[in-house]
């Protein structure tokens, strides 16, 4: 049986090389199978150098969806008050790919990653994409190896404090309007988002800046451009009020 197909295992698997054991530590010691965590840390770019190896996209692809189905029963539940639309904007919040390049930043997953010489040498082990990618194939692998409890445990250790701190936000959710606003008190001129692409048309990434009175701030990036508008708006709101509000 392959190793993608496993599931209820009854006890950590400690066979992974020691230089992981920091990176189980900080997601809790979970249920974590040795050879679904290299799978989740084997980018195509190290895969392809490597002779065509198997990458973490499809984990990635699993996480993306664990992710969300945990962050929204949870919103679900708890938040009752809250209309669709307030709770699609407080999970966008959480699961985008800056956040979760944050909760890979915190794990410390970027030094663990396998990466290709070329991406290697052009700093991929900083790159929000590389990182937020990584942390849903790790979600995607803790669920196949320890099932929707063992996720459930973890997704709510790494993502809670996100979530509090997204519903205390309020309208600062949307990004772009707030930053509108701010703009036109300022007499910047109406933002413009200077956005560029990279990867095959299956799996583009974008990333933002935002161009104001001649000027460019903030960073952004995500699977779509609308989210990298999101993320640039909310650095570049940052930036023009001195405030860390953009890291939610």
């Amino acid at each position: 049986m392959s190793a993608e197909s496993r599931t209820g295992n009854t006890g950590p698997d400690n066979t992974a090389p020691d230089n992981y054991l920091d990176l189980r530590a900080a997601l809790g010691d979970p249920v974590l199978d040795a050879e679904l965590l290299e799978l989740a840390l084997t980018h195509r770019s190290y895969a392809y150098e490597n002779g065509g190896l198997p990458t973490n996209e499809r984990l990635e692809f699993l996480g993306d969806s664990v992710l969300g189905v945990i962050i929204t029963e949870a919103l679900y539940a708890h938040r009752p008050e809250l209309p669709e639309g307030r709770l699609a904007k407080v999970r966008a919040a959480v699961v985008n790919a800056r956040a979760l390049a944050e909760v890979g930043g915190r794990l410390g997953l970027g030094e663990h990653i396998k990466l290709g010489r070329g991406e290697e040498s052009t700093g991929g082990r900083g790159k929000a994409s590389i990182i937020s990618d990584a942390v849903e194939a790790l979600i995607g692998a803790v669920h196949l190896s320890g099932g929707i409890t063992v996720s459930h445990a973890v997704v709510h250790a790494l993502f809670d404090d996100m979530v509090s701190t997204a519903l205390s936000l309020g309208a600062g959710l949307d990004w772009k309007t707030s930053l509108q606003e701010l703009a036109a008190v300022r007499g910047l001129g109406v933002p413009e988002y200077v956005i560029e692409s990279e990867g095959p048309d299956h799996r583009k990434s974008f990333t933002a800046r935002v161009r104001l009175g001649g000027s460019l701030y903030g960073n952004g990036a995500g699977s779509s451009k609308k989210e990298a508008e999101q993320m640039a708006a909310s650095s570049a709101y940052a930036d023009l009020t001195g405030t860390a509000v953009a890291d939610a």
